[in-house]
């Protein structure tokens, strides 16, 4: 049993994005980890891309990679105490 309180995911704010991954970039570096460019749907037009390191993990354990094209879900959460309400009009 672990000493660390279990977080409940469904209680952080959070909102989920459809993106697709457009490219991947080698490392300029062998150090350096290849990076996935994913354009995220519904984001303003200067900030629709990101790139994160291209190395995920699969439901057995082992380490995948995002290929270009993949269709993808980009999750923001955020502990409750760092958001505000919404005031409405």
């Amino acid at each position: 049993m672990s000493d660390k309180p279990q977080s409940d995911e469904s209680d952080k704010p959070s909102v989920t994005l459809p993106g697709t991954v457009e490219k991947i970039i080698k490392p300029v570096l062998p150090d350096e980890p290849e990076k996935a460019q994913i354009a995220i749907e519904g984001a303003d037009d200067l900030y629709r891309e990101i790139r994160i390191d291209n190395k995920l993990q699969n439901e057995k354990g082992e380490d995948v990679s995002l290929k270009p094209g993949a269709q993808v879900q980009v999750t923001v959460e955020a502990e409750p105490k760092a958001t505000t309400p919404k005031k409405t009009a």
